[in-house]
């Protein structure tokens, strides 16, 4: 058995992960300003083959591959609309005590907005 399929396979696959869309986030745009959501990824990948035989004639192989990614949220990019130059751009570090608190907040406050829209257009589309 060949290990090369396999490794091809998931390589393929990482190079899917590995796009800029999942490390630059959509930007959110509100009256004033414009977020753009900054992320890491940490990726782990892993091979293997092997081959034996039982104690009678039986033979067996097998390969595989997999791999492995976490993505976690590290800045957001705050553009003031109407504000020319350095002054008009600011980031906000999500990895610090106060900045983890801002990340989780955005992240619950983007879920329950979610969850709002989502139960509304069912609504609508109901008659309710």
């Amino acid at each position: 058995m060949k290990i090369e399929e396999p490794i091809k396979t998931t390589v393929e696959e990482l190079r899917k992960l590995l796009d800029v869309k999942n490390l630059v986030g959509e930007a959110i745009e509100s009256e004033d300003k414009i977020l753009i959501p900054l992320m890491k990824m940490g990726v782990g990948f892993g091979a293997g083959m092997g081959e034996g035989r039982a104690s009678t004639s039986d033979t067996g192989a097998g390969s595989g591959a997999a791999a492995g990614a976490g993505v976690e949220p590290v800045a957001v990019i705050v553009l003031l609309k109407g504000v020319e130059g350095p002054g008009g751009v600011r980031v906000i570090d999500l990895t610090s005590g106060r900045g983890r608190v801002i990340g989780e907040l955005g992240s619950a406050v983007t879920d329950i907005i979610r969850e709002i829209s989502d139960k509304g257009d069912s609504e609508v589309k109901r008659g309710e």
